[in-house]
């Protein structure tokens, strides 16, 4: 049975590393293999030629039931036709409204597309925007960090006319992918209401079982807004209860990453789990004080009941989040076991309830909480067999939470490249008071209406945060690095095991040798003279990362989205910590507009900043600062950066555009050149070809102004000569970035065109080997799921 889970789940996850889907029509010629099972079963060969055959065929099996339900799935789909076209649609609001500051989100069940000839999938996303901006008029009282009521509720059936796009991310090198989330969330369109075509409300409640859920979820979490109105950790326990973890602040999500607390601060598994295993305690302790009640039934099946049916109540609390039905998955399928009152061991258990949630949810393979989530319970099982006697309460906490430590630390750095040192201590201080005091008094807060047990659940999270906010604070709590070898994670795994054995000293130190290549071995680093630079996709803005030998340079920061989010946090710097920069060595400020210095301000914040050079002054700023202007220049590692606008004397002058001040930057390595723009338009352009057209000569330019028509002129192109040209815009962007006419210039001087929104983020490498190698992240990463771009 382990074997057929095993190679079940691996052919699911070997699917969903595919560029593209196989065809559905060599899926018969699966049952040549089962047949062959079948003939060996039937002869009575020895295991050892049965085995193998047994995982590859089920290997087959998963990867073609995987692919039949991922072809379903891609038939929901919105055509590009109608992308951004006005449409009117019948539906019904689906989940609860997040409310943010500039309006709110939710999920939309299409039952009705009124518009002729449009196809609209049957499940999408829509954005309601407020009248004003959201610095203006907002959804969130800043004072007291309460929610005010939104504009739609769950279950209610509205006629709206929407402009979708198809699922679009940022595409980055080691990124997050949002498409991969969509497709496996089921959300295939997403977009905005369309607020002046008109709006009516058919009726207040649609009466489904999901919408209900959803309607309970939404007054609870109301309730506990409103009693906890003002309240500092007001939105980790409104997470924590209905899963909504939308009004937790940017701070506390950085304190809770850096102690490896994060996973206890929204609705988890873990919750889950410790919540199921109390109600197992309580209804077995009071069932077995009744005898006619063991006599209908056995304790232990009844306590199984029980703690089944809590649950799966705090499943459907939480929303039934994919991650919430993985667990809820899981634990039925232990209960079903021990309902069955039958000793089967625990790795075969295990190996059930893996298969169970992949057969329900396909896409479980590629989300890092599935491979967290067993993995854990999985180390927690290999560490404690062979016990010979019961050891202490504590000995056995400490030693579970050694073990689960130490097992994921190996996934942690794979898929994350970090991990928190202070963990075991945060987890062993939080684990208990979140999962054993602070969810249950807030759950029977919410749902009784007893306001004190609310304000009891909130103070003792407010007393546990000091010591987070303590452990956090220490300069050593997180452990970062770049993302290691394949080799090394294999020795690291192995030497976990050796670690994990319950006995024995020599193969403990053996497992700490084999861990250690994981953790001291660096990629490789680039020689004197070459150059690496990282056009990020930060949609439509700019941030470009140089690396040189020894040396980082930031040009540029991206935009920022809202109150709470921006570039430099989402892309910046996980790109940074990613490939293993812990210091910046140059952040360069084009100048001063949003979508190249939104997110400066966090990046200042968070990363070491030996010198800071912008176009604009920038009052209360602790790193060293240079105004850029032209004629300054500086070397690191046989590679040579040249300040070519603006002139000196402009900084004095008014009246001149901020797109007009960009830094502009001419890079020189011996394996080619490149230029960076920023946002310069003709009147620059101009200038520059009168007082340095021949050192605007480059192998590679970051197009001015991601290719408005108001810049690269025919001349510029022309003097420039560059052969590949990078233009940074946003997916169907309202400014039409780069123009059509943009765009025909350059291709009629022989340059290779890079679009972030096409291609993602394009990587150049200056290398000895070959001058000039150009990734695109997009086509690198690509899978089935991914949107083709001509």
């Amino acid at each position: 049975m382990i074997l057929i889970a095993l190679g079940f789940v691996a052919g699911a996850w070997l699917l969903q590393q595919q560029a593209a889907l196989p065809s559905l029509y060599w899926m018969p010629f699966i049952l040549v293999p089962i047949c062959f099972v079948a003939f060996l079963h039937y002869r009575k060969a020895t295991p050892y030629i049965q085995h193998p055959f047994m995982m590859l065929t089920a290997m087959l099996i998963g990867f073609c039931y995987a692919n039949f339900f991922a072809a379903e799935r891609l038939k929901d789909a919105l055509p590009k036709t109608w992308e951004q076209k006005s449409v009117e649609v019948i539906g019904v609001v689906a989940t609860m409204p997040e409310v943010d500051a500039r309006g709110e989100r939710f999920h939309f069940h299409v039952e009705q597309v009124l518009t002729h000839d449009a196809k609209v999938p049957s499940n999408v996303a829509l954005r309601y925007y407020q009248q004003h901006a959201w610095h203006q008029t907002s959804l969130v009282d800043d004072a007291s960090m309460t929610l005010r009521e939104g504009h739609f509720k769950v279950g209610e059936r509205w006629q709206l006319t929407v402009r979708l796009k198809r699922p679009h991310a940022n595409a980055n090198p080691d990124g997050h992918d949002f498409e991969a989330w969509a497709f496996a969330n089921n959300v295939r369109a997403a977009g905005t209401v369309r607020r002046k075509s008109g709006m009516q409300k058919l009726s207040d409640f649609v009466w489904r079982p999901k919408y209900m859920v959803e309607y309970c979820r939404a007054q609870v979490g109301q309730r506990i807004s409103q009693v906890l109105s003002g309240q500092p950790y007001a939105g980790v326990v409104r997470g924590l209860v209905v899963g909504d973890d939308s009004q937790i602040t940017r701070k506390d999500w950085d304190v809770y990453l850096a102690t490896g607390t994060n996973h206890l601060m929204s609705i988890s598994g873990l919750h889950i789990t410790m919540l199921a295993g109390l109600a197992f305690s309580v209804v077995g302790f009071c069932w077995r004080r009744y005898p006619r009640l063991v006599m209908l039934l056995p304790t232990r099946q009844a306590a199984t009941i029980g703690g089944a049916l809590v649950a799966l109540l705090y499943a459907c609390l939480a929303g039934l989040s994919i991650p919430t039905q993985r667990t809820l998955y899981m634990l039925m399928t232990f209960a079903v076991m021990l309902l069955l009152s039958r000793r089967i061991p625990m790795s075969r258990v295990l190996a059930v309830a893996l298969m169970v949630v992949v057969l329900l949810d396909p896409w479980a393979v590629i989300a890092p909480g599935f491979w967290l989530s067993f993995s854990a319970v999985a180390v927690i099982t290999y560490a404690s067999v062979n016990r010979l006697r019961i050891q202490h309460w504590l000995v056995t906490a400490i030693q579970t939470q050694w073990a689960v430590t130490l097992g994921l630390l190996p996934l942690l750095i794979v898929m994350f490249g970090q991990a928190s040192i202070v963990s075991p201590v945060a987890n062993a201080v939080a684990i208990p008071v979140i999962s054993l005091l602070v969810v249950p008094l807030a759950i029977l807060g919410a749902l009784t209406p007893f306001d004190f047990i609310l304000d009891t659940s909130q103070q003792v999270l407010e007393w546990c945060m000091v010591i987070l906010n303590w452990l956090a604070s220490a300069p050593f709590a997180t452990w970062q690095q770049a993302t290691p070898a394949t080799w090394t994670f294999a020795l690291a795994v192995i030497g976990v095991l050796c670690l994990l054995l319950p006995r024995g000293i020599p193969q403990r130190w053996l497992g700490f040798l084999l861990m250690l290549p994981m953790m001291v071995i660096e990629q490789p680093k680039l020689a004197q003279g070459e150059m690496k630079v990282t056009v990020l996709d930060v949609g439509q803005g700019l941030s470009t990362v140089v690396q040189t030998a020894n040396h980082v340079m930031v040009y540029d920061t991206g935009q920022r989205y809202s109150q709470t989010s921006d570039a430099a946090s989402q892309v910046v710097l996980p790109f940074l910590q990613r490939h293993g920069i812990q210091q910046i060595d140059a952040l360069v400020l084009s100048h001063d507009d949003n979508d190249h210095n939104g997110g400066a301000a966090t990046l200042l914040a968070v990363m070491p900043i030996q010198w800071l050079s912008s176009s604009y002054a920038m009052p209360d700023i602790q790193q060293k600062t240079f105004r850029c202007t032209a004629g300054q220049q500086w070397q690191w590692d046989g590679v040579y950066f040249q300040v070519l606008h603006p002139s000196p004397d402009s900084h004095q002058q008014e009246g001149i555009k901020d797109n007009n001040r960009s830094c502009v930057i001419k890079i020189i390595s011996q394996h080619g050149t490149l230029l960076l723009t920023g946002d310069i338009e003709e009147e620059v352009e101009h200038t520059l070809l009168k007082t340095q057209r021949y050192q605007l000569i480059s192998d590679v330019m970051v197009a001015p102004h991601h290719g408005s028509k108001t810049s690269s002129t025919d001349s510029f192109v022309q003097a420039v000569g560059a052969k590949h040209v990078i233009f940074t815009v946003g997916y169907l962007n309202r400014f039409k970035h780069p123009h059509p006419k943009v765009v025909s210039r350059y291709l009629t001087t022989g340059a290779e065109i890079y679009q972030s929104d096409k291609h993602g983020a394009i990587t150049l490498h200056f290398s000895v080997e070959k001058p000039l190698t150009v990734t695109k992240a997009r086509l690198a990463n690509k899978k089935y799921w991914h949107d083709e771009y001509l």
